[in-house]
């Protein structure tokens, strides 16, 4: 019944970052502006104790979700042939950038966290 409240949760931070995005007619796409939402409501116990008992479950499940993907990519085998070599190109590049920003992240992070002081115990 939890993940089930969690999961009505991911759908309401959904619909709420929709009807953001609508309503002030944002530059970004409404689930980037639900999660941005979520974000801040995880510091609530209401909030983070079921979407964590709905991301348990839909983890558990997650190879489920590669099924459409397999059949749209068996569907459309025409396009990936054709444009296959600059798909393959884009996902090696975005993938780099990606984990090249999440390297410079972690080491601004790490540096501004060593520069704390120890808390007095």
């Amino acid at each position: 019944m939890t993940a089930l409240r969690g999961l009505a949760l991911l759908l309401l931070f959904q619909a709420a970052g929709e009807g953001l995005t609508l309503a002030f007619k944002l530059p970004l796409p409404g689930p980037v502006v639900g999660l941005v939402l979520l974000l801040v409501g995880l510091r609530w116990r209401w909030i983070r104790e079921p979407t964590q008992a709905a991301a348990d479950v839909l983890l558990a499940h997650l190879s489920l979700l590669f099924v459409p993907v397999g059949v749209g990519v068996i569907t459309h085998l025409d396009l990936v042939s054709r444009y296959g070599p600059q798909l393959l190109a884009v996902i090696v590049l975005s993938t780099w950038i990606g984990m090249a920003v999440t390297a410079l992240v972690l080491r601004a992070l790490l540096r501004h966290g060593s520069n704390q002081a120890p808390p007095n115990a």
